[in-house]
């Protein structure tokens, strides 16, 4: 299939470039899709663009349509929105997530697609991914009835963990970071905010999702005698320390990892991922979602754009990238 596709390639740490894409024909069981919105995960994706990713998790952190290796040149990405163009009849014509990088059109298989929820704009769909994360998480947290409940670090994972959380009935829920701007975010998913220093103790779950040395340390300092952390951050190449000496044994404390490439094991046997992914999008219907998108750019512009991304320069939740007119 000639084809005047084009995708985004990381050519080498803290370089990207837009380059031709080579469609193949859509198969039997296979989709065309053309993009119509992908996103950004700040955090995994600031980390793989500066070349963070440590060698022994290559294999581990490969995206499921990745192309290429890190650190680069690499294809990488796991939030795209399209509508399917060519496929089976029941998918022809329906927008769909997949968890394909950023590129204008893509061929995969129609298993790997999900349909996108009338109830859901294709807009806030590109969420989907890291709601997903959120979901994975909070299976493997298990709030109880009446728990006292922080989330340290309101990125985009962060946030979409305190929104899930925030329909359980009866929870003390806090919302911590050191940005006193994200009190706006939190007002708007409905979730009190606090600064670390503000914030309440006695924790039975801390979730900890701030990427930051100084964020796991002030989640054990929250919790109640044998309290959780329930550790989301994923660090790359970076050491963090932690004050397992003084109170760590004494109040018997949990550091426990959560990561989206497994099921739960509270839920592994009874959940697969396309179950999780569609429950993920069904969450997707409240509009208070709309809140974690907070900057876009066009897909031309992503080599300019994701550079300030990953330094900084430009602080965002989700970026959101929009393509075609």
């Amino acid at each position: 299939m000639e084809s005047s596709d084009r995708a985004f390639w990381l050519r080498s740490p803290g370089e990207g470039e837009i380059v031709p894409a080579d469609l193949p024909s859509p198969g039997a069981g296979e989709v065309l899709v053309r993009t119509l919105y992908s996103g950004v995960s700040r955090g995994t994706e600031a980390l793989v663009f500066r070349g963070g990713v440590p060698v022994s998790q290559y294999e581990a952190m490969r995206a499921p349509f990745q192309e290429g290796d890190f650190p680069g040149p690499v294809k990488y990405g796991y939030l795209n929105v399209g509508v399917v163009e060519e496929g089976p009849p029941g998918l022809r014509g329906r927008t769909v997530f997949c968890l394909y990088p950023h590129q204008t059109r893509y061929v995969v298989p129609a298993a790997a697609v999900t349909p996108v929820p009338a109830s859901v704009p294709a807009t806030r769909a590109v969420l989907a991914g890291t709601v997903e994360t959120a979901v994975n998480a909070v299976w493997d947290a298990a709030p109880l009835l009446g728990d006292r409940i922080a989330v340290v670090g309101a990125g985009m994972v962060g946030c979409c963990v305190a929104k899930v959380l925030a329909g359980f009935p009866a929870v003390r829920l806090q919302l911590v970071d050191t940005d006193p701007a994200r009190a706006s975010v939190a007002a708007a998913l409905g979730v009190d905010f606090a600064t670390p220093e503000q914030a309440a103790g006695e924790c039975d779950l801390v979730v900890h999702a701030s990427a930051t040395e100084a964020g796991l340390n002030r989640s054990l300092e929250l919790l109640v005698q044998e309290g959780v952390v329930l550790e989301l951050s994923w660090y790359g190449d970076r050491r963090v320390s932690l004050p397992l000496g003084e109170a760590f044994h004494s109040r018997r404390l949990v550091v426990r990892s959560s990561q989206v490439g497994a099921v739960a094991s509270a839920r592994r046997g009874r959940r697969d991922y396309a179950d999780r992914l569609a429950l993920a999008l069904e969450l997707l219907a409240d509009p208070a979602y709309d809140a974690l998108i907070t900057s876009e750019c066009r897909f031309e512009e992503l080599p300019e754009v994701l550079p300030r991304l990953a330094g900084g320069e430009l602080p965002t939740l989700c970026h959101r990238v929009v393509y075609g007119s």
